[in-house]
């Protein structure tokens, strides 16, 4: 018997601003009479979903916001109600969706403890024998005696996370906060919900964008799309095809570059070309990428150099190439310049990739120049997949193996021995 089944489930919401006591009044009267009452359109947050889980299993629940995620854990946690539909939970559940919401600011941390926990489904004699357990995990002795509202944002997270993660339950529901603290206590939260999963053997649920976060905790994941379960499968199965899908959305849509300039020249155009000098977006894994650069120039320029480099979509640096003297003239006279390139077997492993340019110039060098964000390229591999552990990180290292014969004759000397 599945410990969580969910049949048909629907969640509706009139879009729009809340109406007064006056409006209300006026369109049940207007109903009544049989006046034709304009109404707001009902908007579909969860639609017809339908799904089992069974005991032990850790599910992912990814997609894009507003694709009805957390409407979804809401329903589970019996915090809302469905339209239409049932829920069916076999077991005690703890939720952790907007965690340390329940706070009262002027209660002490100690106060709100017990409340909160309380409120979880625990009794005092519990709360008593975990107490100190859980102010050490969230590491708050100094202040549990301080009131909550002189607490950080992040004081109160780690504080709620530490109770809601304390209490005996079949099933953890789970909503974006593994995020909390520094990073130190992060890893901590992970150690924490390693053992629930690994050791403890709970049921759990989590929503995150981390996605990687998803490939390493959950077995099953299913992908919302609009309310709707798209897919269901295995955690590698399903975030491969959510990453394939944010990459094309992300070639299509034209991001916003940070640009700087002190006008003296403009980047005309730099664009990426395949073997045949056509403009590409996709290239395979390992091949040569040529690029087209053309700089309109407004005013002499003494000793240009041009910074070539690669960043991530979310701005993480990842390579960079600063040309030297000969590659480019002494002086860049005003008009425009074409200027081009190849790179040699980009190692860059699959995934979405941006470039940026900056420009320096003179004796003393100056930035007259800079711009990210200026063109995006896809790197591509068969049969390569995202969430396998060889596709973590930027690039592939190039490693020959060998076997040590030293080891291997020490080796055989032991087994003889034995």
């Amino acid at each position: 018997m599945p410990i969580i089944e969910v049949n048909h489930l629907t969640k509706e919401y009139r879009l729009g601003a809340m109406q007064g006591f006056k409006q209300t009044l006026l369109k049940a009267t207007g109903r009544l009479t049989g006046k034709k009452v304009e109404e707001r359109p009902l908007f579909k947050a969860l639609d017809d979903v339908n799904f089992s889980i069974a005991q032990g299993e850790v599910v992912g629940i990814i997609g894009h916001n507003g694709a009805g995620k957390s409407t979804l854990l809401k329903m589970l946690a019996n915090i809302s109600t469905p339209t239409r539909g049932s829920v069916k939970v076999n077991g005690r559940i703890v939720p952790l969706i907007e965690v340390g919401a329940g706070f009262v600011p002027d209660f002490t941390g100690r106060e709100n403890v017990y409340l909160n926990a309380a409120i979880l489904g625990m009794s005092r004699q519990e709360i008593d024998s975990k107490f100190d357990e859980i102010v050490d995990f969230a590491e708050m002795a100094e202040f549990i005696d301080t009131p909550v509202k002189r607490y950080s944002s992040g004081m109160q997270v780690k504080l709620a996370f530490a109770v809601a993660t304390s209490i005996e339950s079949e099933i953890l529901i789970v909503d974006e906060v593994l995020a909390v603290g520094d990073l130190a206590f992060q890893r901590k939260c992970f150690d924490r919900m390693e053992d629930l999963i690994k050791r403890q053997g709970r049921t759990v649920l989590i929503v995150s964008h981390n996605i990687r976060q998803i490939e390493r905790m959950c077995q099953r994941v299913l992908l919302l799309d609009h309310g709707h379960i798209d897919m269901d499968g295995s955690a590698g199965a399903i975030c491969n095809a959510f990453y394939d899908r944010n990459d094309d959305r992300i070639i299509a849509q034209k991001t916003n570059r940070k640009l700087m300039t002190t006008g003296e020249l403009e980047l005309a155009s730099l664009t990426l070309q395949d073997t045949n000098g056509h403009p590409c977006e996709k290239f395979e894994f390992g091949s040569d990428v040529y690029f087209h650069i053309q700089l309109k120039v407004n005013s002499s320029q003494i000793k240009p150099k041009i910074v070539l480099g690669i960043h991530t979509t979310d701005f993480i640096n990842i390579s960079t190439h600063v040309s030297d003297e000969h590659n480019l003239p002494a002086i860049l006279e005003p008009g425009v310049h074409d200027f081009r390139g190849r790179i040699d077997q980009l190692p860059l492993l699959p995934g979405i990739y941006s470039v940026r340019i900056s420009i320096d110039v003179g004796n003393i060098v100056t930035n007259v120049f800079y711009a990210d964000h200026v063109c995006q390229f896809k790197i591509v591999e068969s049969g390569f997949q995202r969430s396998s552990p060889e596709s973590e990180g930027f690039f592939r290292l190039n490693v020959k193996w060998n076997e040590s014969p030293k080891a291997l004759t020490e080796l055989k000397g032991v087994l003889a021995s034995n």
